[in-house]
């Protein structure tokens, strides 16, 4: 008889409760199934797992240790994918990024550009997604680089893990829209000020976006004290940017993706110097080791940006 590795995870559930109903049905499986699986892997032992003389039914000695032994399979097991993509990319030159949108054609199609005068810059695998979606990445080794917009206030996922991190740019986020008859902003925000203003309507993030997590941490309490009024929620700047442009409101859009709009007059800004919040753009790398390519291309960049931050408190980086 050969093991079946999906016995090891039978048996970890079952070992929790004790209760073959309630473990059969977590598997998704019958009863009498679940019941067969668990004497198999015990015939394959050799020896019982479970005294089933007593409810709920508890570990044999041997399924004392057993469990331990269990753990250690599903930890090895876990980590083979990993491990075997890490031999894999020792000799790989393709790059493995994760950009949000914003940046994906703004900004990083230039600064790859730049970067090739001075290192080789292999082919390259791009996952354009929510900033959300592409820390996930990043936190399961998925990719091995993450391009996205940060705060020096605002720590997020990435930041808690203490994943590396080099400054590769500047931006600023700006509450913008389209512009009245006489070229000023027709939805300005000190308009929504007290509760006899005009309501100012938002276009607001949602909670995937990473410029949204930014703007409700700096500028959440100052918000709630302006009269305004969520029209519109999506977790694209590209797609508040049109909603903008016809406009419907007021939206914090990042200026490398409005600057041609700026100029052009088709949007204008919307509010102060208070409501303007500087951004980095930050490239934050796997912190396993990505093969000689990545490297290379990591050191490139790090040594461009002049410093590397393993950030513990971003309010110091």
């Amino acid at each position: 008889m050969t093991l079946n590795l999906s016995w090891i995870d039978d048996f970890m559930v079952l070992a929790a409760s004790g209760n073959f109903s309630r473990a059969a049905e977590e598997r998704h499986m019958t009863q009498p199934a679940f019941s067969r699986r668990i004497r198999a892997l015990e015939e394959w032992l050799g020896t019982d797992l479970f005294d089933r003389s007593s409810q709920p039914a508890r570990l044999t000695d041997a399924g004392v240790w057993f469990r331990k032994t269990a753990q250690e399979l599903q930890a090895h097991v876990a980590r083979v994918p990993g491990e075997a993509r890490a031999i894999a990319e020792a000799s790989s030159q393709t790059l493995r990024f994760a950009a949000t949108h914003a940046l994906s054609f703004s900004f990083m199609p230039r600064w790859l550009r730049a970067l090739e005068a001075r290192t080789s810059v292999g082919p390259v695998n791009l996952v354009s997604d929510t900033q959300q979606k592409c820390e996930a990445l990043l936190l399961q080794s998925q990719v091995q680089f993450v391009l996205a917009h940060g705060h020096r206030q605002v720590q997020g996922p990435l930041d808690e893990a203490a994943f590396a991190r080099v400054v590769v740019g500047q931006d600023e986020l700006l509450p913008v829209c389209a512009p009245d008859a006489d070229g000023g902003p027709a939805h300005p925000l000190e308009s929504g000020k007290g509760s006899k203003g005009a309501a100012v309507p938002l276009l607001a993030y949602s909670s995937e976006s990473g410029l949204g997590r930014i703007l409700r941490e700096v500028k959440g309490t100052a918000l709630d004290r302006l009269n305004v009024q969520p029209v519109f929620t999506a977790h694209l700047a590209s797609v508040l940017r049109t909603m903008a442009l016809d406009g419907r409101g007021v939206a914090w859009l990042p200026k490398i993706l409005i600057g041609d709009d700026l100029s052009a007059g088709r949007l204008v800004v919307a509010g102060g110097k208070d409501w303007h919040l500087d951004l980095d753009i930050r490239l934050h790398r796997d912190r396993g080791a990505m093969g000689a390519a990545a490297e290379t291309f990591w050191a490139a960049v790090d040594g461009g940006a002049g410093a590397a931050s393993k950030p513990t408190n971003p309010a110091l980086v």
